[in-house]
């Protein structure tokens, strides 16, 4: 699948993302969810913060998948899910 940057605006904390488009004629929609995810938060929290989002991915809404990481920061890490299509 090709993508496409679409600039949102710039909000802090969890948003949810309804995006429609053509492509050739035919409308398509795409729903997003950003989420914030503490460091302090996981169940087994360790110095490797990699298994801290594998716990966090393991036990997400099996509606949604992964669709980007962004950038950590010492406290926290968001993350973009996409829900998946039918």
């Amino acid at each position: 699948m090709s993508a496409i940057a679409i600039q949102i605006p710039q909000i802090s904390g969890e948003q949810d993302i309804e995006v429609e488009v053509k492509v050739n004629g035919k409308k398509m929609s795409y729903n997003y969810r950003v989420e914030v995810f503490h460091w302090a938060d996981c169940d087994n929290p360790s110095d490797d913060r990699v298994d801290c989002i594998r716990q966090i991915l393991a036990k997400y809404d099996s509606d949604w998948e992964l669709y980007t990481i962004g950038m950590p920061t010492d406290t926290l890490v968001p993350i973009t899910f996409r829900r998946k299509r039918v």
